[in-house]
């Protein structure tokens, strides 16, 4: 069954919230050991997951989706996290985080890269944006630590 609602949120670049049990139901096959999800969204066939130590992107390709590409971003090389909230009108909600790129984290050999994420404006991206605070500030004091 279609959800028109869920289809026009994707159509303007955001994510729709599901809840844990859909997402492990559908990609728990796919978790590391130890790995938990926590939190997760929905962009028409396209998936993002936020597990215990990562954020999955989910890439459903082709006509039929069947072909599905995995990537993610370890949680422990996000530095920086930046919230935009929704305001009147159209305006959407936004996430941006900082993550470093090399696997060899140190001060002084940072590469970095960011990513935007957008949700409709009845999303509350507060704890979302919280969580991934708390885990920059450990990481910033951790890497800068050395």
């Amino acid at each position: 069954m279609i959800n028109f609602k869920q289809l026009l949120q994707g159509t303007l670049g955001n994510y729709s919230e599901l809840t844990t049990e859909e997402l492990t139901e559908e990609y728990g096959l796919y978790l590391f050991d130890n790995e938990e999800i926590t939190i997760g969204y929905k962009l028409v066939r396209d998936v993002l997951i936020f597990t215990n130590h990562r954020i999955i992107f989910v890439d459903k390709q082709g006509a039929t989706g069947k072909k599905t590409a995995f990537r993610s971003i370890h949680l422990d090389s996000i530095v920086e996290v930046e919230m935009e909230t929704s305001g009147f009108g159209i305006d959407d909600s936004e996430i941006t985080i900082t993550y470093l790129k090399n696997v060899n984290q140190r001060s002084n050999e940072e590469s970095h890269a960011n990513y935007k994420f957008e949700f409709p404006k009845k999303t509350d991206i507060l704890p979302l944006y919280r969580f991934l605070g708390n885990i920059s500030m450990a990481n910033r004091e951790r890497i800068n630590h050395y």
